[in-house]
């Protein structure tokens, strides 16, 4: 039996709105994705198979579904349905957090196939910036995000940009995703916040020299480890590696 049809039967089986369940069930599995008490953000998530399956793993937290499609109302769920780049909709997402911010960012969208491969790479690639856009705006501090994109030469750079505001992207493809399918999911873990970026040269004062002998400048409150340097020097940096909580910088004065 074709693999897609064993996902479709299962899907049918077990209760699941679609056989894309299966992706985020493999997704977790593969990344951590989605915990007890999670808050959890669903983008372009009609039918709800992957809200079905973030309910699940979350358990107590709270998921929310967002959708242009109507989405049929689901136990533990909240719905807002809209165009998530707009204003309206936004709001509705605020509201429907109640303060709170996203442990998770999922979007599995993606246009309507046209056929032609290049507009239809390009068009996923767009809808992937949009939702992390939107990610940027609702994740917590250490959050993570999902989002499909078809393969192509934009990815690269589009990974790039998330490369700058999380710890670590990989490039994930769930065996339920069908053979001939070109998608793959780029998994951005752990949010960063911090003032510096990777690449990034400024001039520092150096405040303290750690256990290891690196020197310790702040940034903003944020830690910079430098080595070779001293308490009181004053020296130019590059920002070589970032972390949630600190970042790593080579001396080029």
């Amino acid at each position: 039996m074709p693999r897609k049809d064993d996902y479709y039967n299962r899907a049918k089986q077990q209760g699941y709105r679609s056989r894309a369940a299966y992706k985020l069930k493999q997704l977790n599995e593969t990344a951590g994705l989605v915990g007890p008490g999670d808050t959890v953000v669903d983008l372009g998530a009609a039918p709800g198979g992957w809200l079905q399956v973030a309910a699940e793993l979350a358990g107590d937290g709270t998921v929310v579904g967002v959708d242009l499609q109507r989405i049929r109302p689901l136990d533990g769920v909240e719905t807002v349905r809209g165009d998530m780049t707009d204003e309206e909709a936004r709001e509705r997402i605020r509201e429907a957090l109640d303060g709170r911010e996203a442990d998770v960012v999922l979007s599995d969208m993606a246009p309507n196939v046209s056929g032609e491969y290049s507009l239809d790479h390009a068009r996923s690639v767009h809808l992937a910036r949009m939702a992390f856009e939107t990610a940027r705006e609702l994740l917590a501090p250490g959050g993570d995000f999902v989002a499909k994109v078809f393969d192509g030469p934009d990815v690269r750079d589009l990974r790039r940009d998330v490369e700058r505001e999380f710890d670590y992207v990989r490039e994930v493809r769930p065996e339920a995703s069908r053979k001939e399918s070109s998608e793959l999911y780029l998994v951005a873990k752990r949010r960063l916040t911090a003032p510096v970026r990777a690449g990034d040269e400024l001039d520092v004062e150096i405040e303290d020299v750690g256990s290891e002998g690196d020197g310790i400048a702040k940034v903003e409150g944020f830690t910079l480890f430098v080595p070779d340097a001293q308490a009181g020097d004053s020296v130019r940096v590059r920002v070589e590696d970032v972390k949630p909580r600190f970042a790593f910088a080579e001396r080029v004065d």
